[in-house]
């Protein structure tokens, strides 16, 4: 993505978190229980570092913080979305490193985090230059067999979301865009409903890093 590019998006995020509750997009849900299954299954210490892309104002860190882990990251490129985050955490706030950016343009530290989680980000790149970069960023942070769970709308998923055209995948299409680097564990297909009572269909793929 140029810098232009990401001008555009970022100033596209702010504007739906400026316009909307956190409680009153698509993507929201009380508890990301498929996400917190994920991170469960992967065994990983307390102080395993683990990177929430696109985490926003997800309530996902509240529930790891209260599950005791130490070394929480949230990424998202709207700082307006992490201070909601960061309001609802109140103190907790300072237990976390938080990260206005573009996941595919940061520069994260190399095999670093135990766990990349990403609900909904990867399927707003629409360019597969777009997503080659996505795959570099997340197999350059991830430790040597450490683990990534990326959700994206299914096949049977929504076309569009928030105004934006997304790419829908399977499970194995969705493997296939990050390669042989990442061996498929599972995939899962998730029916969620929106705060409104509409259903959306959700790819799961989770992978372990190979060394």
């Amino acid at each position: 993505m140029t810098s232009d590019g990401e001008s555009t998006a970022q100033a596209h995020w702010e504007s739906v978190y400026q316009r909307k509750k956190e409680t009153e997009v698509s993507w929201f849900r009380p508890h990301l229980e498929t996400s917190l299954a994920f991170i469960e299954e992967a065994h990983l210490q307390p102080d395993a570092p683990i990177i929430d892309v696109g985490g926003g104002a997800s309530t996902l860190v509240d529930d790891l913080l209260d599950r005791r882990f130490t070394n929480l990251t949230v990424l998202d490129i709207s700082e307006q979305a992490l201070e909601v985050a960061k309001r609802r955490l109140g103190s907790r706030e300072a237990l976390v490193q938080w990260k206005v950016a573009d996941v595919t343009t940061i520069e994260l530290q190399p095999n670093y985090y135990a766990f990349w989680h990403d609900r909904a980000v990867f399927h707003f790149l629409n360019t597969a230059e777009q997503r080659q970069r996505y795959v570099e960023t997340a197999r350059h942070a991830l430790q040597p067999a450490g683990h990534i769970v990326v959700g994206t709308f299914g096949l049977a998923g929504p076309e569009q979301c928030s105004g934006l055209s997304v790419v829908r995948f399977s499970p194995d299409t969705l493997h296939a865009e990050f390669g042989e680097p990442f061996q498929k564990l599972r995939g899962v297909m998730e029916n969620h409903a929106t705060p409104w009572g509409t259903e959306q269909q959700f790819t799961y793929c989770f992978c372990k890093r190979t060394h």
